[in-house]
């Protein structure tokens, strides 16, 4: 597991004292991600380091280990500080400290949320307080160390440039339990802090302790595994019927039968939109994490993956998380890993803040497959819409066999979605000559609706009618306009305009304050607010409603004599583009797959409007009057 630092108090002090701690630091960060840390984070060490090793020199701490920058298993997160000894009463201990430099906080209407200036802007962030005991309960929930009970762990906050006076939304009576359990301790309060690790960590020996935490596992703990087993099945949805059945049985039999073998195994699951991919994915994950076997969920998708923790509720949501986050994963230290919409693995897991010359050459599927001894992997590969998703059953395929893994693959065709039938998916590929089917015109009498609207105002009365009978109904949109950042009071920008009628889109994925009523990007989907923004194609992705009312742009149009055309002129997806002008098929196919995924969301209904009347035209003419 990696931590960028590790050593006894004694040295710690005298570290942050040189500034010694900073730099290694910083050249353990290149070690471990590969690029270079930014400016801003390589000050706040130097900040809050050193303000740190004061409380520490205050409660005396000369025999206690310091952990600095520790990544959380599988996952981007690191705690900031970790100090380790033996309590007062010889037990071995642990504490979490968050160190943070705000300098003024305010409420928020958010649950355990404060505002405060960071990143360049006032925005919602999660109380010190619940962000130490999320990382706490992680660590006992999944750390070997710690969830079998050999070193007991705390948590608290050091705000260190908050004066106490300035202070009073951290300490507002709704925080009350919360502080309770994970102090945070502000400026003033540095004696308050030292008296604290004193109690936890205070009779030394931290060293010892230090290398069982370093040396400690990824294992989420049976009752981890229980409760989300028991999350899952609480679901009434969860129901897997015919060849999502057998695809369930046959990969839970592939990893009850892989315990004593060395060679991994690799399941392809493929299907289309409404085949019931991820349902298949949480039934699984919930049956091995009964039986006590390490399984995770991973995607690339954020509204997805938070979609799904908040559905499993916090303590479950440990057990879902991102494709890369797999880096650093011991080589088949889990039993299963699901890898859910794997369409979207990319090429590798560096970040586009990566450096060139200091990039991974390892793939991200072969990260995926190295982690687990059974990787299972549900796909459509009709699903990708951008360039950097490089996901497909032939590269999986390939990676598998190159790893030496065996390879058993599924076919789902039952539909769950789109009234049940696999017509309307036929029908579309046919239309946006994704493939090759037999359903050119769409039938009226079909139990599925379809229907063309004459003007998005007719599109939007049809959605709200729809959401008014109590179905659930989106409206979504080919991403043919500018997506703005929030206005200062966080209301959105109503930049979908067409003619005298607008609307915007769904929040941006990193903005943190929102007015009263507005989701967040990856709860768009689920929070009834949502039914006031246009979504787009990453929003949508993974989800289902009732009825979708799809607008579509003028970046793919149909011409007589020439067929599909794209306009990349009046796409506004900057990542959608890059390439074009290199390989305007691949930007043809991702704008026709954006459109499939769109079109392909409803259950009952799929209601559209066409910005360019030739379109129109034509897709009425495949649907019979």
């Amino acid at each position: 597991m990696v931590q960028l630092y590790s050593g006894s108090s004694v040295d710690f002090i005298a570290g942050t004292a040189t500034n010694a701690i900073t730099e290694r630091l910083a050249e353990n960060f290149v070690r471990h991600f590969r690029y270079k840390a930014s400016p801003g984070e390589v000050r706040s060490w130097q900040n809050s380091l050193s303000r740190f090793a004061r409380v520490l020199e205050l409660a005396d701490l000369r025999d206690q280990g310091v952990i600095v920058e520790y990544q959380l298993p599988l996952t981007s997160r690191r705690l900031d500080v970790m100090v380790t000894g033996t309590d007062r009463s010889g037990n071995h201990a642990a504490v979490i400290v968050e160190l943070k430099q705000w300098d003024a906080v305010a409420p928020a209407q958010q649950i355990d949320c404060v505002e405060t200036y960071v990143g360049g802007g006032v925005r919602v962030v999660a109380h010190p307080s619940r962000q130490a005991g999320n990382y706490q309960r992680y660590l006992m929930d999944t750390h070997t160390t710690f969830s079998d009970g050999d070193v007991g762990l705390k948590a608290c906050g050091y705000l260190h440039n908050l004066a106490l006076a300035d202070a009073d939304a951290l300490f507002d009576d709704a925080f009350a339990d919360l502080v309770a359990q994970f102090p945070p301790f502000v400026a003033e309060q540095s004696e308050g802090l030292a008296a604290f690790l004193d109690g936890q960590v205070g009779r030394g020996g931290g060293g010892e302790v230090l290398d069982a935490v370093v040396s400690g596992r990824y294992r989420p703990h049976p009752r981890l595994m229980t409760h989300v087993a028991d999350m899952i099945d609480a679901e009434p949805r969860f129901v897997l019927l015919d060849e999502q059945f057998v695809a369930a049985s046959d990969i839970i039999t592939k990893v009850r039968t892989r315990q004593l073998s060395d060679r991994r195994t690799v399941v392809l699951v493929r299907g289309g939109p409404g085949t019931g991919k991820s349902l298949i994915a949480v039934k699984v994950l919930a049956e091995l994490a009964r039986q006590g076997y390490t399984a995770v969920h991973a995607t690339g998708s954020k509204a997805f993956t938070e979609t799904l923790r908040s559905a499993v509720g916090r303590r479950a949501a440990s057990q879902f998380t991102y494709f890369n986050n797999f880096m650093t994963a011991d080589d088949m230290g889990l039993d299963l890993l699901v890898a859910d919409e794997a369409h979207r693995i990319r090429a590798t897991s560096n970040s586009r803040w990566t450096r060139k010359t200091e990039r991974s050459d390892r793939s991200q599927v072969d990260e995926l497959i190295s982690a687990a001894k059974v990787s299972v992997f549900f796909i459509d590969d009709h699903q990708v819409v951008r360039p950097g998703e490089q996901g497909s059953t032939d590269l999986i395929r390939d990676a598998a066999v190159a790893l030496g893994a065996d390879v058993v693959e599924h076919v789902l065709e039952a539909q769950f979605r789109c009234g049940g039938s696999d017509s309307f998916i036929q029908w579309v590929d046919n239309t946006l000559e994704v493939d090759r089917t037999t359903q050119v015109l769409w039938r009226a009498d079909d139990p599925f609706a379809v229907e063309v609207m004459d003007s998005p105002a007719d599109l939007e009365a049809v959605i709200r009618a729809a959401n008014a009978t109590g179905d659930t109904a989106r409206l979504v949109a080919g991403y043919c306009w500018p997506w703005s950042d929030p206005n200062p009071d966080g209301t959105l920008v109503p930049d979908v305009v067409i003619g005298e009628w607008a609307m915007p889109w769904n929040a941006r994925p990193d903005t943190r304050k929102l007015a009263p009523g507005i989701p967040q990007s990856h709860f768009w989907a689920t929070e009834p607010g949502g039914l006031n923004q246009v979504g787009c194609v990453y929003t949508a992705q993974g989800f289902e409603f009732d009825h979708v009312g799809v607008i579509w742009g003028r970046d793919l149009v149909w011409r007589a004599r020439q067929g599909w055309v794209v306009q990349p002129e009046f796409n506004k997806d900057s990542q959608a583009r890059i390439g074009v002008k290199k390989d305007p098929d691949r930007f043809a196919r991702l704008v026709a797959h954006t459109y499939r995924v769109l079109l392909t969301r409803g259950m009952k209904s799929c209601s559209i409007y066409f910005e360019d009347p030739e379109t129109e035209n034509f897709v009425r003419s495949r649907i019979e009057r």
